[in-house]
């Protein structure tokens, strides 16, 4: 569990990087980029962080190679205004929590169409045996 100053400046890191690409980064191959968390390393010399991208595998791949060509840059720009005596590395991860969510609702419409299956399928059914299943003793 990140102590409460890692989680502030790993807030301030995702603020000032995502700024950075918006205002900083004219490369054609960034595409819609979305910082999404950053994780500091227990002594924030390293920082993840994780990214979403909107479009298909050719805009994600584009992206990745354009925040590996901004990596110094966004890394000079963390350091300068943060002013740490140890500016931390910058990793950069595909945040793949839109696929593992668009899986999860595709298995739930699965699961939801399984089940209206079974409904219509026991409709007009009724149970095997007698309405009162349990024996009763002799008067």
């Amino acid at each position: 569990m990140p102590g409460p100053r890692n989680a502030k400046l790993a807030d301030q890191i995702q603020t000032i990087i995502a700024q950075t690409l918006d205002r900083k980064v004219k490369d054609p191959r960034k595409g819609f980029i979305t910082i999404t968390e950053v994780r500091l390393s227990g002594d924030n010399r390293e920082a993840t962080v994780f990214y979403t991208v909107l479009g298909d595998d050719t805009a994600r791949a584009g992206s990745a190679a354009a925040l590996e060509s901004a990596k110094g840059m966004l890394r000079t720009a963390v350091g300068q205004q943060l002013a740490m005596r140890h500016t931390p590395t910058l990793a950069f991860v595909l945040d793949g929590s839109e696929d593992e969510a668009r899986h999860i609702e595709d298995l739930l419409a699965r699961a939801q169409a399984s089940d209206a299956a079974a409904a219509a399928a026991r409709e007009g059914k009724s149970f095997a045996g007698e309405a009162d299943p349990y024996k009763k003793p002799e008067e």
